[in-house]
């Protein structure tokens, strides 16, 4: 099979999500409307590939590309930024090579110092060139029941006994799509963890690309007092609680518990039947709580290309390059946390 591969073009837009629901691999980080998130969002220059069969014009292979560039954390071509999965999906070994070798001319081009796959297919065919990262990080999935009840049980007994107190509190569950009350809570949240909140206009770039396949949650206690805040994404038969937030006050009224499961419930309504509860570093607290749901970390093991002489910018918060860095943030006051923390994140993602 004679192949092209190509930069995407707007018009390719419905037949690129087509082949990625179609493909078992794919993603909701994989989906065209990505692009103009990053480009729009977070002011990244994308470069969507696609590879066509020369005879049909069909796709036959994806690769979803952003250039991450910035004095402090480096030049790289990634795959996908702001994702938890990506890298390229294809019809054979020979098509994925291909996307391989563009990408890397690509890269080679903006004199990227490395090319990024958040890829959890570490089996596919690529050149010896290529380096698994050390695994660091895990992602959690599991099937999701269909009723309340069922979905109640299904979670161990002890985090069950955490839900159930939760239920007690009469907290409200906001389906509104307040973008202004979650980013609030998610920025506040994301200080007190001693990291830069991503801008806000990525958050609404996602809203208007994926429509209704965006959902926000906000948590309020019985006084009307927002707690906790979610915005999640649904992709074939998948919810994919993504960008979590919430102040001080939500481990008090056990909002975050309350929150997941009405997710759960939410998404079951809508028919999907997996529940992809996202990476988390290994052996934190959000890696322990997901496992406390009853959900099986899968280990991540992202793949790269560097240039010649080059060496891979560790964005890790927890390193010790960053462990100053994220100690100072957590003490900034939130105004200035939320001024210059969009211009530091947008290259974080």
């Amino acid at each position: 099979m004679a192949v092209t591969v190509r930069h995407m073009k707007p018009s390719d837009a419905v037949a690129w999500d087509h082949y990625v629901l179609a493909h078992p691999k794919g993603t909701f980080c994989h989906r065209a409307g990505w692009r103009s998130v990053i480009e729009n969002g977070s002011k990244q220059k994308s470069y969507f590939l696609l590879a066509e069969e020369d005879d049909t014009g069909n796709i036959v292979g994806i690769l979803p590309l952003a250039h991450r560039k910035s004095l402090l954390f480096g030049s790289a071509l990634v795959s996908t930024l702001f994702a938890v999965y990506g890298g390229p999906l294809a019809d054979t070994d020979d098509i994925k090579m291909a996307l391989d070798d563009f990408a890397w001319q690509q890269a080679t081009l903006l004199g990227a110092a490395s090319l990024e796959y958040r890829t959890e297919d570490v089996s596919q065919a690529r050149s010896v060139n290529w380096q698994t990262e050390a695994a660091t990080s895990a992602t959690f999935r599991k099937s999701l029941k269909n009723t309340p009840e069922d979905i109640l049980l299904d979670i161990p007994r002890k985090q069950r006994a955490v839900v159930r107190k939760s239920l007690k509190h009469d907290l409200t569950c906001s389906w509104e799509k307040n973008l202004d009350g979650f980013y609030k809570l998610y920025a506040e949240s994301v200080r007190n963890l001693g990291t830069p909140v991503f801008p806000k206009g990525l958050f609404s770039q996602f809203m208007a690309e994926f429509g209704d396949d965006v959902d926000i949650q906000v948590i309020y206690t019985p006084e009307g007092a927002a707690v906790a805040s979610l915005m999640s994404f649904y992709h074939g038969d998948w919810v994919l609680p993504y960008y979590a937030g919430g102040n001080l006050s939500a481990r008090k009224y056990g909002a975050h518990d309350f929150m997941y499961y009405q997710l759960m419930l939410r998404a079951a309504e809508r028919g999907k039947t997996g529940f992809d509860f996202g990476r988390s570093k290994i052996g934190t607290g959000p890696y322990k709580f997901k496992k406390n749901w009853g959900f099986e970390p899968k280990i991540l093991a992202y793949q790269s290309r560097l240039a010649d002489g080059a060496v891979k910018s560790n964005l890790n918060p927890n390193s010790a390059k960053y462990r100053l860095m994220t100690n100072l943030w957590k003490k900034l006051p939130l105004p200035i946390a939320n001024m210059i923390g969009p211009h530091l994140a947008r290259h974080l993602g």
